[in-house]
């Protein structure tokens, strides 16, 4: 006799380990099947109303990463929650179509420079490089879980977006918002192209720490609320940045 043939032991179904590879697509079959996300949001739509959860778009230059998983799950978190709580949350996924990580995947792929391309040829190759991967991440996405409309999502390349973008600017230009002015920016030479601050990298240096002094102009020092000053006013800035003070 096995002594635990002696002992009243729990019985289940559910296996020691998880096989997350056989169970999760079954999973994911039946939500597809049986229109899971489209009965959440039918569900609730005369509820409490409303709740948007706006995504910001990844760029569709390679496979996601851990980064991409973090944001589209923390997301699909709250989405999931709302709707626990009666709301109507449609959660439009969308891609980010343009811009150097797009160009320079692309370039690594066909190892070739962007001067061997006419402009219309290397526009042309980007686009089908990131409709490719707007494709290969909408699956990972899926696989992992994530809720949403991911048969009808934004694309920034569709001309209906691009042409709701001229339109907005144009609002923003029309009430005074878009004006001419001088602006330092950074600007990459390899690429042809302006960067945004997040796209800079800094090498480490050491640079001196100096203080510079800045002369007032007298109309400004008119405006100061000090008396008995007279014209020959400094300011006195410290900096560990002495290239920026061109600028």
């Amino acid at each position: 006799m096995e002594y635990k043939n002696t002992l009243n032991l729990p019985q289940t179904d559910f296996p020691i380990k998880y096989n997350f590879k056989e169970i999760e697509p079954k999973i994911l079959e039946f939500w597809t099947s049986h229109k899971i996300y489209e009965k959440i949001q039918d569900a609730g739509i005369e509820e409490k109303g409303k709740y948007i959860l706006h995504d910001g778009p990844p760029y569709p230059n390679g496979d996601i990463h851990l980064g991409h998983a973090l944001n589209k799950v923390l997301k699909d978190i709250i989405v999931k929650f709302k709707s626990m709580e009666g709301y109507y949350v449609p959660f439009l996924p969308g891609w980010d179509c343009h811009g150097l990580p797009i160009e320079t995947q692309l370039l690594k792929e066909l190892s070739v420079r962007r001067s061997s391309l006419s402009t219309y040829e290397f526009r042309q190759k980007c686009r089908e490089y990131a409709l490719r991967y707007v494709e290969i991440q909408k699956e990972e996405f899926k696989r992992i879980g994530v809720f949403g409309d991911w048969e009808n999502p934004y694309l920034t390349l569709d001309p209906n977006y691009e042409a709701a973008v001229i339109e907005l600017f144009g609002i923003l230009a029309d009430k005074g918002y878009v004006f001419k002015a001088k602006k330092p920016i950074h600007w990459c030479p390899t690429c042809e192209t302006a960067l945004a601050e997040a796209e800079i990298e800094y090498e480490d240096e050491q640079s001196p720490s100096i203080f510079v002094k800045f002369k007032v102009k007298e109309e400004s020092i008119s405006k100061l609320p000090l008396k008995d000053i007279n014209n020959d006013v400094y300011f006195v800035i410290w900096t560990t940045t002495p290239w920026t003070l061109p600028s």
